[in-house]
């Protein structure tokens, strides 16, 4: 079935991302990364069953939100053209959102999964800025 010609947009418009540019953000990953690491650190600290069992549901909540914030940057900030530039780009996003998974810091209460997923997302931070700057 065609539309009405009144109903046919005048226009096509193609757009880089889905809102805004500016909107996207590596800073938001790093911050959730930042709490993991804090709480896996304030977990090792304690002896407080109760306190252990509310920071473990509270850092895997936290690693959840983390591999939200790449999964946006990964699917919809970049593009074909970013990742023919930095042919790591996929690999980063690949380990990164492993390092915030079940096998990372989801499945671990070890400050330095925390430690090792801020670098990931640090390196896919200096290409999200290159990108931006570009």
């Amino acid at each position: 079935m065609r539309l009405p010609r009144l109903f046919t947009p005048a226009t096509t418009v193609s757009a880089h991302c889905d809102l805004p540019c500016g909107v996207y953000d590596p800073a938001q990953a790093r911050i959730e990364a930042e709490s993991v690491k804090a709480i896996s650190e304030k977990y090792q600290a304690s002896s407080d069953p109760e306190f252990r069992t509310r920071a473990l549901i509270i850092k895997e909540q936290r690693a959840e939100l983390v591999k939200h914030h790449l999964w946006v940057l990964w699917t919809d900030y970049f593009k074909a053209p970013h990742f023919e530039k930095y042919p790591n780009l996929h690999q980063l996003f690949n380990e990164a959102t492993k390092l915030a998974g079940a096998s990372g810091a989801k499945g671990s209460a070890d400050p330095e999964v925390g430690d090792r997923l801020l670098a990931k997302i640090e390196e896919i931070s200096t290409i999200f800025w290159a990108t931006k700057n570009a």
